[in-house]
């Protein structure tokens, strides 16, 4: 009878497993793929301020990061890559930049696709736009990292007290524990 009964559930199991699989290792891929380019974007954003301040277009400057980029980042390279070309072949740059957002729902996306936006608009130097944003953006990974660590002694806490304390117990009431038996035995 249990074998009956697996052989009903064994082909259920299959369905829903395959059914909610690969859902599952898809939002666990661009999850991941998410914070790898949250984590390269700063950097990335950085060199663009200095490519912007060099004097390159922002086709260039998109070209130049993706390729020194790359080997630190190469989920971002790759977007900032494909946005470059693309900036070449479609009519009109809002176009390539919608595109990026699109493919990288990120806050700090779309604020570097607003900003490229505005600067193109308003006739603003990009530099100036780009160097802000940077300022932005470093503050904010600055303020995480300061958060993370004013979580530290809280998280550390429960550790401590089950692995330091009792040895530290045994340090200091070892010795008296081992005096005292010494007195009941040679009594």
């Amino acid at each position: 009878e249990l074998d009956a009964t697996m052989a009903m559930l064994a082909p259920i199991a299959g369905l829903g497993l395959g059914a909610y699989a690969p859902e599952i290792f898809v939002k666990n891929a661009i999850g991941k793929r998410q914070k790898l380019m949250q984590e390269g974007l700063p950097d990335a954003i950085d060199l663009l301020v200095i490519c912007a301040e060099a004097g390159l277009s922002l086709d260039a400057a998109l070209n130049r990061v993706s390729h020194e980029v790359q080997r630190a980042s190469p989920e971002i390279a790759d977007e900032i890559g494909l946005t470059a070309v693309e900036l070449g072949f479609l009519p009109e740059r809002r176009q390539a930049l919608d595109n990026l957002l699109k493919r990288c729902p990120l806050p700090a996306v779309r604020g570097i696709v607003n900003t490229l936006l505005q600067t193109e608009k308003y006739g603003t130097p990009l530099a100036n736009a780009l160097r802000v944003l940077a300022a932005e953006y470093r503050e904010e990974r600055m303020l995480k990292a300061e958060a993370k660590a004013a979580r530290l002694p809280a998280l550390l806490t429960v550790p401590m007290i089950v692995f330091i304390m009792p040895s530290l117990f045994i340090v200091i009431i070892g010795p008296a524990a081992i005096g005292i038996l010494d007195n009941f035995i040679n009594r």
